[in-house]
């Protein structure tokens, strides 16, 4: 639990007049305008919660003897005088420290300036191969547009927006509290013309008031080779309409690349795997592989040994920004020990294991071997 005379930065003997000093002082540096701590605004209620006590000659005798906690036995209320929230906190400055100056911080915004459009988003699928080598593709959304009718007015032709006769066209409207530090306003967005601060008789029977209408779309959109999944492309200007006079948003093309049943993706390379024989590892072979530029015959070197790789340059996924370049495909070489031989192969393996200093089996361990290859 705060102490009330920490938060102020006072000694419990510090006068009424220090007191309301240090408040100020300390106001000035936590007003969310300044601080821009995440916790500035609750540090701020904090503040105004202490001064409220301690200001109070009987709150603060009862504070200094029981604590908060008695405080609210003796059926005072603890939470302070922000704690209902106060909308714009220059309007509780400007009333509370109105004698001293103000602080002079920005304005309100105005509700009815210029405002960018929401941005959209759309998610497209792609296959394996299209997200390497590139594609034009269609893509059909709604949007917001300015409406044809009244061109974002929101009024029916021949008549026009009126100023909010509740807020007087700021938008918002100002109740005033008593608290024992003086007047505090509350600010709030005026329900009447939503803080626009204006108001519309006949409203536009196209998009009944709004300005805007949705529209359905279509366009073309390049997807540049190389494209990684939940890769995303930014389509300037084509997310919904602004308000007032301001820019589109932009869309957001989220790509969702379709697994390949073959190929494996990292970054720019490609993966795959080749199953050969043990006498191909022996002794090498050229074999036929599936490449993303169809199908190229691949050295596989004699001696290669289980998942060892053979690399074919060039033929991985194009770089993006430099689409020319691209990965490599890496073969990975998988060893396949046969379970089943014929009676010749059987033969030349044990003749390979007595040259290699095997002995030769007795036999009723060669028909235990021939069992195993039945």
């Amino acid at each position: 639990m705060a102490d009330y005379y920490e938060i102020l930065g006072v000694s419990k003997e510090a006068t009424k007049e220090e007191i309301k000093v240090a408040f100020r002082r300390k106001a000035r540096q936590l007003h969310p305008d300044v601080n821009k701590a995440p916790d500035a605004e609750e540090k701020f209620k904090e503040l105004g919660k202490a001064y409220e006590t301690l200001s109070d000659e009987s709150k603060r005798a009862t504070y200094d003897q029981y604590g908060e906690d008695g405080l609210k036995n003796a059926g005072f209320d603890t939470n302070g005088p922000f704690a209902g929230g106060f909308g714009d906190l220059n309007d509780v400055f400007e009333s509370f420290f109105g004698g001293f100056g103000g602080f002079g911080f920005g304005g309100r915004p105005d509700p009815n300036a210029p405002q960018r459009g929401d941005d959209l988003r759309y998610d497209v699928k792609l296959k394996f191969e299209d997200a390497a080598f590139g594609i034009n593709k269609e893509i059909k959304f709604d949007h917001l547009e300015i409406c044809p009718d009244c061109h974002g007015s929101g009024a029916e032709k021949g008549s026009e927006k009126k100023t909010c006769p509740q807020c007087g066209g700021t938008g918002q409207v100002k109740t005033v509290t008593r608290t024992p530090l003086g007047n505090f306003a509350q600010i709030t967005t005026c329900p009447h013309c939503k803080g626009s601060g204006q108001v519309i008789d006949k409203p536009c029977k196209t998009c009944h008031g709004n300005g805007m209408v949705n529209k359905e779309k279509r366009i073309e959109i390049k997807i540049p080779a190389g494209v990684d999944n939940m890769s995303k492309i930014r389509v300037s200007g084509e997310g919904d309409c602004g308000v007032n006079g301001g820019p589109n948003g932009d869309l957001f093309v989220v790509i969702h690349v379709e697994p390949s049943n073959y190929f494996k993706r990292d970054g720019i390379n490609i993966f795959t795997e080749l199953v050969i024989s043990p006498a191909q590892a022996v002794m090498g072979d050229v074999v036929t592989i599936k490449t993303l530029d169809g199908e190229k015959e691949v050295q596989i070197p004699a001696g290669i040994q289980h998942e060892n790789i053979v690399k074919i340059k060039g033929a991985g996924v194009p770089i993006i920004t430099k689409p020319s370049q691209r990965g490599d495909h890496i073969v990975i070489v998988k060893i396949k020990i046969p379970t089943k031989l014929s009676e010749e192969e059987k033969r030349l393996y044990q003749r390979l294991y007595e040259i290699n200093g095997g002995k030769k089996p007795q036999k009723s361990i060669m028909s235990k071997v021939k069992g195993v290859f039945k």
